[in-house]
Formats: structure tokens, C-alpha cells, sequence
């Protein structure tokens, strides 16, 4: 059984006028799963509802206790990217468990999203991988402490 800890992120944003106010609303990775026709395997808990640049030492804390605590050896989260790298690098001190961080580009309310490809990517990640700390996004998989965000690019790259 697959494990999803959600945290927030882009991934599940809400705009609400052309200002780009916004919040992190519901999580949409039961109907993102879904649409990939994975309907079983997993348990998901939400744990935070932020963006990842207002994550905080605590908030990683919070994170990194829930996989521990976790009875499952396959763990997802998803999360923002703009610190992602960081709560991965939080997360590598845990040993026997495979954890694959996700998130998008843009919100999945969005048309033009990442976040059905990226969930569908990290699923099959988690299932194949061995045990450690790994970034799944846009068709790479990073490990964690050797990828950075590339704000300008919009995507992840090795450091």
C-alpha cells in the first residue's frame, strides 16, 4: 500500500482573480489519480495546505515525522516547488523506505497543468525505485541533495 502525504503547492492552488490571489484549496490528487485510472493501493492524508515558500523548519518537521511514523516502505508526497529540494533533503535522513516527492508547474485546475503527468510519473517511481529520498518531476527523477529548481527555465535540474 502506497502512502500520499499532501502538503500544499502549486499543485493545488486557487486563483481567484487576475491579480493571482490565491490559496491552497482541497486537494485534487484523489481525482488526479483518477483520470490515471489508479483507483486502489493507496491511503492519502493530507498534512499541510501551504505554499512551499511559507514552509517552515516546523512544517518540514511535521513532514518528515509523518513518513517516519508511517507503517508503509512506498511513500508519495506531493508538495510546492519552490522548496521541495529542501523538505527532500529533510527527509534523507530516513533509512528502508522509498519517498518521491511531486508536485506542478502549474495548478492542476489549470488546463494546461503538469499535475496529471507528474502524479502519474511519481506513482510508477515509488512502485520501481529503490529505498531513498527522490524528486520525480516532468520525467526525471532526482535524488535527493543533487537537483535544484531552475526558476527561470521553470524546471529541475541537476546540481
Amino acid at each position: 500500500m502506497i502512502r500520499i502525504f499532501t502538503t500544499g503547492g502549486t499543485i493545488d492552488k486557487v486563483y481567484f482573480d487576475a491579480n493571482s490571489e490565491f490559496e491552497i484549496g482541497e486537494s485534487l490528487v484523489p481525482e488526479l489519480l483518477a483520470e490515471s485510472n489508479i483507483h486502489k493501493g493507496y491511503i492519502l492524508q493530507g498534512l499541510l495546505r501551504k505554499d512551499s515558500l511559507e514552509m517552515t523548519d516546523a512544517d518540514r518537521t511535521r513532514v518528515l515525522e509523518a513518513v517516519s511514523g508511517c507503517d508503509s516502505d512506498r511513500i508519495l508526497v506531493t508538495h510546492g516547488t519552490d522548496t521541495m529540494p529542501e523538505t527532500a533533503q529533510a527527509l534523507s535522513s530516513l533509512k528502508g523506505k522509498t519517498i518521491v516527492l511531486t508536485g506542478a508547474m502549474q495548478p492542476a485546475r489549470m488546463r494546461r497543468s503538469d499535475a496529471v503527468f507528474n502524479i502519474g510519473f511519481a506513482w510508477a517511481a515509488v512502485q520501481l525505485l529503490p529505498p531513498g529520498v527522490y524528486i520525480a518531476m516532468n520525467g526525471e527523477v532526482f535524488e535527493a541533495g543533487t537537483v535544484r529548481k531552475n526558476l527561470k527555465a521553470q524546471r529541475f535540474e541537476r546540481t
